[in-house]
């Protein structure tokens, strides 16, 4: 990573993304820290100037060769320092590929086996199960004196 790529990231907002498509979701072997060796959803920091839905997209690409369109909101993590949001990706075009650095591998997984695999993280498990439900929060319009705006509702 160079310094320009540090300076640009804003380290206390990330995402990852869901990504299912024919009964599979998209999971890559990560590489480091405490993720290391599980299989987990693709995502990534959001640099600054960027919005969250951007990041996802940006990222998958980076991380899988996997082109996606952010969709409903799955679910949120707040913390003290930083926040972790994450999207359905809906399946644009790709093959899966691993980037050869933050993954070792990337995979598409029967839906029931990587609820099942003992390498998937919990709070992976946890969205997939949220994006095969569809239970999520869907980006909605609304209208401010000056312009139109957009925010996530429950539905």
């Amino acid at each position: 990573m160079t310094q320009e790529e540090i300076n640009s990231t804003n380290w206390s907002q990330s995402v990852a993304g869901v990504c299912l498509k024919d009964g599979k979701v998209l999971l890559a072997r990560h590489t480091y820290g405490s993720g290391k060796g599980k299989l987990i959803i693709p995502g990534g920091y959001v640099k600054f100037g960027e919005v969250p839905e951007e990041t996802l997209v940006r990222e998958y690409l980076e991380e899988t060769g996997i082109r996606v369109k952010a969709g409903k909101l799955l679910g949120m993590r707040f913390s003290a320092k930083d926040w972790y949001a994450v999207f359905a990706a809906e399946y644009v075009e790709g093959e899966a590929r691993s980037d050869g650095d933050e993954n070792s591998e990337v995979i598409w997984m029967e839906v029931e086996d990587a609820l099942k695999d003992e390498t998937v993280p919990g709070l992976t498990k946890t969205m997939i199960e949220q994006a095969v439900k569809g239970m999520a929060f869907e980006l909605t319009p609304y209208q401010t004196a000056n312009q139109g705006n957009y925010l996530y509702i429950g539905r």
